[in-house]
């Protein structure tokens, strides 16, 4: 008799840690329907390998240097529309959840799930289906998939989120100039627009809202590893 899956479901994985990729990939390689056919570090690398491979399911971590997440996801779904993207954070709460989801991304988790969660999320999304990690639902209160809008964050157009991001990491306005191939007195005039927008003057203003909304890095993360119970020694 045969036992194996009718059908199998190829999965990319996506994160800027290795530890992180290697752990999931040992996690999902226990499971006869799920296949790992690429990792990727960034989104950029992910978009390149999109280009080349259809995975069915995309793993992404929704804070990663570069372009990151949410820029990520708008690209991905335009490169390829029928590919579903899984969202990973290590936080629940702020503007991140939202901001996936509305770019595109059919479920979001975060990297403190259970293992059987992170796999029902995968199997769900393959189906057509959308999932929000309850501790997220919760967060986003009764409009998980933030389609009326409504934070503070979502006043800013993609490219101003874009650049917002980059400034919370530390890039200065030429690294921004160059990256995005824009000229510096344009990223100036984004840069402007988003202090308006949010009601802040400055760099330093911009990542502490950031990081009070989630947008950037804090304490909490240094805990977002995923789960290695079922890793092998």
């Amino acid at each position: 008799m045969n036992l194996l899956p009718s059908e199998t479901i190829s999965i990319l994985i996506v994160d800027d840690h290795a530890l992180v990729r290697a752990g999931i990939a040992r996690l999902l390689a226990d499971e006869q329907d799920l296949r790992v056919i690429g990792e990727a570090g960034s989104g950029e690398e992910a978009i390149e390998f999109v280009r080349l491979n259809l995975p069915d399911i995309v793993l992404l971590d929704a804070r990663m240097p570069g372009i990151g997440g949410i820029e990520a996801t708008h690209r991905l779904r335009s490169l390829a529309p029928q590919i579903r993207i899984v969202a990973m954070s290590a936080v629940a709460s702020g503007v991140i959840p939202s901001q996936m989801l509305r770019a595109g991304a059919s479920a979001f988790i975060t990297k403190s799930v259970e293992v059987d969660e992170l796999l029902k999320a995968i199997r769900l999304v393959h189906t057509g289906q959308r999932y929000v990690t309850p501790e997220v639902a919760t967060q986003l209160s009764t409009d998980p998939f933030n389609e009326k809008g409504g934070l503070l964050f979502d006043k800013l157009s993609r490219r101003e989120m874009q650049i917002a991001q980059m400034l919370t990491d530390g890039k200065k306005v030429s690294q921004i100039s160059a990256y995005l191939e824009l000229s510096p007195k344009t990223v100036y005039s984004y840069r402007y627009r988003i202090f308006e927008k949010l009601g802040i003057r400055s760099d330093v203003e911009l990542t502490i809202l950031a990081v009070k909304h989630g947008l950037a890095d804090d304490a909490r993360e240094m805990d977002g590893l995923p789960r290695f119970d079922r890793i092998a020694g």
